[in-house]
């Protein structure tokens, strides 16, 4: 007790701010790696770390040393593990902004004509039960899924969106890909996510779209051809079966800033399927 107290005594602000940095450090490192194959690691990690000090404590020398040379040597083997989550970790400190999606500036009636677009084709694919795989560009670049798909480069109109995702068309296999105000690809391929923790109900389409959010910092919008359910995706988390007037919502978090506080409260309470 009288131990915690000298240090609660010499505790200074300076300490108080260091203690809060690492501590928030830590917290969004795990928030990098929960549900990953990382976090089993780690844990393995921390059980062979705590072994090595109950084995240098009890003098048990040749656990020791196996143990030291081999966490020594893990080091190297951890970067080529968990290279898929430094690439991520990496990622998300080189555009962090908190809370924030990327926004493209244009004028306000190209910005309600591009959303009204986006939701009409949305919901006219929803309503024919139509598949679609829709995905935002944001502050990550996507050249390399725009170049495994055919470049278009036109303006987003909903006739165009939906013309592309018709079945048996050349362009409808895949995802389409919008950069700011244009489509920039269609039929493009996007890497499936490895989640082992998803619903066995969540088809390609889905795992696709939570895929290139983990990758990346897109919003991909999906349409379900079973259901007609329109679902998206951001930062490897899979927002199901949205309403029209919350598609909206969405549409305008990515093209109008003074939406984007509402939109992010109101789905904070939802139930969110990794």
């Amino acid at each position: 007790m009288e131990y915690i107290k000298t240090i609660a005594a010499n505790l200074r602000l300076r300490d108080m701010i260091d203690i809060a940095i690492v501590a928030f450090a830590y917290y969004k490192l795990y928030m990098i790696i929960r549900e990953t194959r990382a976090k089993q690691l780690l844990k393995g990690i921390m059980f062979l770390v705590i072994i090595s000090a109950l084995a240098s404590t009890l003098r048990l020398f040749t656990l020791s040393w196996i143990l030291s040379n081999t966490l020594q040597v893990g080091l190297i083997a951890l970067i080529i593990v968990f290279q898929p989550e430094l690439r991520k970790a990496l990622e998300y400190i080189g555009r962090t902004t908190f809370l924030s999606f990327n926004f493209f500036e244009g004028d306000e009636k190209r910005d309600e004509d591009t959303i009204k677009a986006l939701s009409t084709a949305c919901i006219a694919l929803s309503n024919q039960k139509i598949g679609a795989l829709i995905v935002f560009e944001l502050k990550t670049g996507l050249n390399d899924f725009i170049d495994s798909g055919v470049v278009i480069d036109a303006d987003i109109s909903s006739s165009l969106l939906i013309n592309i995702f018709i079945p048996n068309t050349p362009l409808h296999d895949g995802a389409v890909i919008v950069k700011d105000y244009r489509v920039k690809a269609a039929s493009c391929f996007l890497p499936l996510t490895d989640n082992s923790h998803l619903s066995q109900d969540i088809g390609t389409r889905h795992r696709a779209a939570i895929g290139v959010t983990e990758r990346s910092d897109a919003i991909a919008v999906i349409v379900s051809e079973e259901t007609g359910a329109i679902s998206y995706a951001h930062e490897g988390r899979l927002y199901r079966n949205i309403e029209s007037k919350e598609l909206k919502e969405l549409f305008s978090s990515i093209y109008k800033h003074e939406e984007k506080q509402t939109f992010i409260e109101r789905w904070w309470q939802r139930d969110v399927k990794k």
